[in-house]
């Protein structure tokens, strides 16, 4: 007993003669890294951890407030597959608010939102599909859209950058069908001189060109080349496409956000051979009775898997308003309350908060946002021991293969790791296996006016970890 006390006495003083200990330095490859890209070291926030001992292996200005960029799904889509569980969905409600005879529905059709973020083009036809089998041809009323689960502030979607037509700009909303963005594919036609333009889904009210000129030379700036202008109403392609750029397609927030789903839905019952005597209008979903069926989502660690994998803004703002919804469905989901609950969590998993923690809209994209690099390895550290591990490590890019990191060439296959990038700010965060068989919980991010040249800095680091550093 005196024997494994004396031990245990030894452990702890080991452990705070560490702690009291300088920092270790960066690794010299990350040190020449930075210099090349003329980027100070005090840039850069690094945490290390041993994942299965908790030793940490590098600390480096970790307990700085930083902005994080994307690195934010991390809180949010933890904290929902914590919080809500890995085969949780979202549910829309629909009301036939009248009898149906003779395939006329005497009444109106009412849709209620939640906050889906996969309700997609193909999903919404099924649901329009399901009312059809449910023996409705007509609608003598309307249909009515129900977005109340979600109270956002109006704002401008141009406010954080200045390009209101970037699908990541689009606001969130309890009813967001088909991310209210237009994807445009460009398919050269060599025979006929031209690429021809197909935009999906097609809506009324929306004209756009059926053909751009195909042009010769390489595949540069088709984007540019095009001399695109995307005005309410009316999509022109004044410019050419380059023919060696094969297949491509544009994805541009609808100029016309406000009646984007209202559009949608009736081009689509109208696809389906569906007639509708009223409008398409919001307004709210009957409160005496139960709705006549309710289309489920994929379940949350899906949803989970796309948000990290592409680093979807809009779908995180979607998860993000509806922990809040979930945490008192009785009352309209706002930011600040999605803020409060979120920090709230946070505190219980990495300790109480302090100023390096401001956390803005769950996803990222934000100018605000502040963590420090060691809090967010701690919070990878408890997630690391926890029963949602899978799910949170199997959602994020594998270096070299999927995601955001499938042009990444350092530990090819070895690595899970959350990218983040804003003007100023890169960062990674995650998982890395080592070649000694540990795994790792790397956290690097880089704020600085020359941050986007830094990468390589972040390369090194990685490769570090996988390189096996720490005890064996």
């Amino acid at each position: 007993m005196f024997r494994a006390l004396a031990t245990a006495a030894c452990l702890l003083a080991g452990a705070g003669a560490a702690a009291a200990a300088d920092p270790p330095a960066l690794p010299p490859a990350v040190i020449a890294a930075l210099q090349r890209a003329g980027v100070p070291a005090e840039a850069l926030s690094v945490s290390v951890y041993d994942a299965a001992s908790g030793h940490p292996l590098l600390r480096w200005r970790d307990d700085v407030a930083v902005n994080p960029a994307s690195l934010t799904k991390l809180l949010t889509t933890y904290a929902a597959l914590d919080r809500l569980g890995p085969a949780w969905t979202w549910t829309t409600p629909v009301w036939l608010a009248g009898p149906v005879q003779g395939g006329v529905l005497e009444g109106s059709l009412h849709i209620q939102g939640s906050g889906d973020p996969r309700l997609v083009e193909e999903r919404v036809w099924l649901l329009l599909r399901r009312v059809q089998q449910m023996g409705v041809r007509e609608i003598r009323g309307d249909i009515v859209l129900d977005n109340s689960a979600f109270a956002v502030p109006d704002a401008d979607p141009g406010d954080f950058d200045g390009e209101p037509l970037r699908p990541y700009n689009v606001r969130p909303a309890a009813l967001l069908l088909n991310f209210r963005a237009i994807a445009y594919t460009f398919v050269p036609d060599a025979a006929a001189g031209l690429a021809r333009v197909l935009a999906e889904p097609a809506l009324p009210g929306t004209q756009a060109d059926r053909s751009v000129p195909l042009a010769a030379g390489p595949c540069e700036d088709w984007r540019g080349q095009l001399k695109a202008s995307f005005e309410p109403g009316r999509t022109r392609f004044a410019g050419s496409y380059a023919a060696a750029c094969g297949e491509q397609t544009w994805p541009v927030a609808d100029p016309q956000p406000a009646s984007h789903d209202a559009r949608l839905i009736e081009a689509l019952w109208r696809e389906l051979g569906g007639s509708l005597r009223g409008s398409v209008r919001e307004g709210p979903a009957p409160a005496d009775r139960l709705p006549s069926f309710t289309l489920a989502s994929p379940a949350l660690a899906e949803v989970v898997r796309d948000i990290n994998k592409y680093s979807n803004n809009l779908m995180a703002q979607q998860l993000f308003l509806t922990l809040a919804l979930q945490a008192d469905p009785r009352r309209a989901a706002t930011p600040e309350a999605a803020r409060s609950l979120l920090a709230r969590w946070l505190a219980e998993r990495t300790g109480p908060l302090g100023d390096e923690v401001v956390i803005d809209n769950g996803s990222g994209l934000s100018r605000l946002t502040r963590l420090s690099a060691g809090r967010l390895a701690r919070l990878l550290l408890q997630a690391w021991s926890g029963p949602v591990m899978s799910e949170l490590m199997a959602s994020l890019p594998v270096s070299g293969l999927d995601g955001t990191l499938r042009r990444g060439r350092t530990a090819v296959g070895r690595a899970h790791l959350k990218t983040g990038s804003l003007r100023d700010v890169v960062g990674v965060a995650g998982y890395v296996l080592a070649d000694n068989g540990r795994q790792r919980v790397l956290v690097a991010v880089v704020n600085h006016p020359q941050a986007a040249a830094a990468r390589p800095a972040l390369d090194a680091l990685l490769q570090w970890a996988h390189r096996g550093a720490g005890p064996r």
